[in-house]
């Protein structure tokens, strides 16, 4: 136990190691303040907080149980592994003068975790999953210093912080909520939400770093929603462990396939998402 509370701890910090260099490394320390950041992003930051809190506590709860913990305690200690990891972040913002201690994401913390934990101490089973899918956005080439201000410039900032290319999925089981229906255990069906056309946080225009006032408010923020069958990979039958372990890992992702996608404004379009 001593030595998985040291690794449980090591890995934490490298984690927050990474987020530090990711989000905190341009931007001046303050003192503890607070941040109403709910009305910014289209609430996209938020969808990533519940994403990110719900796999952390599911990845944890492993973790737990591999120590000889009952499903039940794992299950707990997984949440508070999850809500801890992210309440670092949150008192990092905390001191971050771009930032701030903020309600709205504590609150999409603790749902991203209680999701997690309540089908844990429920069904034993995870039939609501939470999934990100990234399919880059093209900027055109006037926004590209913005993008790259914003978003960062490589693959894996992006990935992190592009809200124009994430959606966030809830994908649940069909089995689990209708017994009887004959379909593959694995099928699910997921309901996304995405956004675009944002290049601040609550509006297209800003002041750059020459000091000029850059207006893009011709540039329309919209929301997206999408309906599109899902794979559940944990359910895949399979007598490999490692194959059992990709899975698992793989789970944070909803697998490509065709999808409605209802655009603020626009109507509806089939895409692949």
């Amino acid at each position: 136990m001593p030595l998985f509370f040291g690794a449980e701890s090591y890995n934490h910090k490298l984690n927050q190691i990474s987020i530090n260099k990711a989000w905190y490394a341009d931007y001046n320390r303050t003192h503890f303040h607070f941040f109403d950041d709910i009305p910014e992003w289209n609430q996209m930051d938020k969808a990533g907080h519940i994403w990110t809190t719900y796999h952390v506590s599911r990845a944890s709860k492993e973790m737990w149980a591999w120590t000889g913990l009952n499903k039940r305690t794992s299950a707990i200690l997984g949440g508070v592994s999850g809500m801890v990891y992210q309440s670092i972040i949150e008192i990092q913002d905390a001191y971050s003068a771009e930032w701030g201690f903020s309600w709205g994401d504590v609150g999409a913390n603790i749902a991203g975790a209680g999701l997690f934990v309540l089908q844990e101490l429920t069904s034993g089973r995870q039939n609501v999953l939470v999934k990100m899918t990234f399919w880059p956005k093209k900027y055109p080439s006037n926004l590209t210093q913005r993008r790259n201000e914003l978003f960062g410039s490589s693959v894996a900032e992006r990935v992190l912080k592009d809200y124009n290319s994430q959606t966030y999925w809830v994908s649940a089981n069909l089995q689990s909520m209708v017994p009887d229906l004959d379909v593959p255990a694995w099928l699910n069906v997921a309901v996304g939400y995405g956004a675009e056309g944002m290049f601040g946080g609550r509006s297209n225009e800003w002041i750059d770093k020459q000091g000029t006032y850059q207006d893009f408010r011709s540039i329309v923020r919209s929301r997206k929603f999408y309906l599109s069958p899902d794979i559940d990979l944990t359910r895949i039958p399979t007598r490999s462990k490692v194959l059992r372990k990709v899975f698992f890992v793989l789970n944070v992702i909803k697998v490509p396939a065709p999808a409605l996608q209802l655009t603020s404004g626009r109507g509806l379009k089939l895409i692949i998402r």
